[in-house]
């Protein structure tokens, strides 16, 4: 099944070059492109994109704001987002996953990290890029000014914290049941756990949920 991503940006070149990737990769399609938030949240309601991939700085809606109406908890039947954006902009990253993204990139991330952000956002799970996400969750968890949320009502069992620590690490589900050696529909079973008991969206909030509660650290 092919899967259909709208694709916004404010610069034609970097839009283009995005488009221009996708467009070349086997079971992906973009069905449509914005040059700005507004227009990308128009046509992402009207198109019902498998896949929306949102830059963070746009004109007239910024990527964050195109997140949350497309993907935030108060919409009734949410779209895949992932955002991309630049290294240095890490409060709006941190903005956009709590905003319903499923995942994010850097602009300069590649054809095949781009590629598995979009297959992830579109079965429902979220790419977690270690070497970004580390950085980014830890620098807003370990933040003073931010409160630590409460541990929750069921408390996670011994198994269930060691998954948490290794997907909040960046590990896939392989790696985590070859790293604790389990089976990987064992993980699955944890992850979803994880989720009920977090309250959780996706993977995105169960690693944000790990940093935050300071059992990651910098």
């Amino acid at each position: 099944m092919t899967i259909r991503v709208l694709v916004a940006d404010d610069q034609d070149i970097v839009r283009a070059g995005l488009c221009m990737i996708l467009d070349a990769q086997p079971g992906i399609a973009v069905v449509g492109e914005a040059a700005d938030g507004r227009r990308a949240i128009a046509m992402a309601r009207s198109l019902r994109p498998d896949v929306c991939l949102l830059d963070i700085r746009m004109p007239e809606v910024d990527g964050i704001e195109a997140t949350r109406q497309l993907a935030g908890v108060d919409v009734a039947d949410p779209l895949a987002v992932v955002v991309i954006t630049t290294f240095d902009l890490d409060e709006y990253v941190h903005g956009a996953l709590k905003a319903g993204a499923r995942g994010f990139l850097l602009k300069d991330a590649g054809a095949e990290m781009l590629t598995q952000a979009v297959h992830a956002a579109a079965r429902g799970d979220a790419l977690i890029a270690p070497n970004i996400t580390a950085r980014l969750l830890s620098s807003f968890a370990n933040s003073r000014s931010r409160p630590v949320p409460p541990e929750p009502v069921e408390p996670l069992t011994a198994r269930e914290e060691q998954v948490l620590l290794a997907a909040a690490r960046g590990r896939t589900n392989s790696e985590i049941g070859d790293e604790l050696s389990i089976s990987l529909s064992t993980v699955k079973t944890h992850i979803a756990a994880l989720m009920r008991k977090l309250n959780a969206r996706n993977r995105v909030e169960i690693v944000m949920w790990a940093y935050e509660t300071r059992r990651v650290g910098t």
